[in-house]
C-alpha cells in the first residue's frame, strides 16, 4: 500500500479542495493518506508556506505543488 504525505493546515481552503481530491482517491485505490499540519514545524512553514497544499509519494519523495489535477495524484504512486 502506497502512503502520500499531505503538507497542510488550518484555515487553508486550497487545502480542503484537495483533502477532497485525497479522500476521492482513497476511494479508488488503496492508499494511505497522512497529514501533517505544517503549522506545528518552523522548518516545514519555512519549506511549504507559499505552496501548501502540497502531496508528497513517501516512498519515492516525489512532490505536487498546488495547483494539481487528480490525474496528476493518481499518477504521484
Amino acid at each position: 500500500m502506497s502512503t502520500l504525505v499531505f503538507y497542510t493546515t488550518e484555515g487553508c481552503h486550497l487545502c480542503e479542495y484537495a483533502d477532497e481530491m485525497l479522500s476521492w482517491l482513497q476511494s479508488q485505490r488503496e492508499v494511505v493518506v497522512e497529514r501533517v499540519d505544517i503549522a506545528s514545524d518552523e522548518r516545514l512553514v519555512e519549506l511549504y508556506g507559499l505552496t501548501i497544499p502540497v502531496v508528497k509519494n513517501a516512498a519515492t519523495g516525489e512532490e505536487l505543488n498546488w495547483p494539481f489535477e487528480a490525474e496528476q495524484l493518481l499518477n504521484l504512486f
